[in-house]
């Protein structure tokens, strides 16, 4: 099993930043990819970011240019930086873990933090 817990969530105007941080414990090792998805209410689920196993990262169209995830193996800590911030990024950032390729589904959840930005 692996755990996953983020924080950094919170509150900030437009144009603000925020950094979410996502603590991965137990057999992190079994992990292929790693990623950030989002929810907004009366949304679908977004993938913000995904980190794959060679190293590359794929980020949704909505947050290029503006978001940036990495990950710090040393630690096990998975990080979102978000810059240049809009109300439409405003929802519950999860962290998730696959074992496979974070092409169909995601192994593992973390409980999520909010994000809320006001205009």
């Amino acid at each position: 099993q692996v755990q996953l817990v983020e924080s950094g969530g919170g509150s900030v105007q437009a144009g603000g930043s925020l950094r979410l941080s996502c603590a991965a414990s137990g057999y992190t090792y079994s992990t292929n990819c790693m990623g950030w998805i989002r929810q907004a209410p009366g949304k679908e689920r977004e993938e913000v970011a995904i980190i794959h196993s060679d190293g590359s990262t794929d980020y949704a169209d909505s947050v290029k240019g503006r978001f940036t995830s990495s990950k710090d193996n040393a630690d096990n800590t998975l990080y979102l930086q978000m810059n240049s911030l809009k109300p439409e990024d405003t929802a519950m950032y999860y962290c998730v873990a696959d074992t496979r390729n974070c092409l169909h589904g995601m192994d593992y959840w973390g409980k999520g933090t909010l994000v809320t930005i006001s205009s």
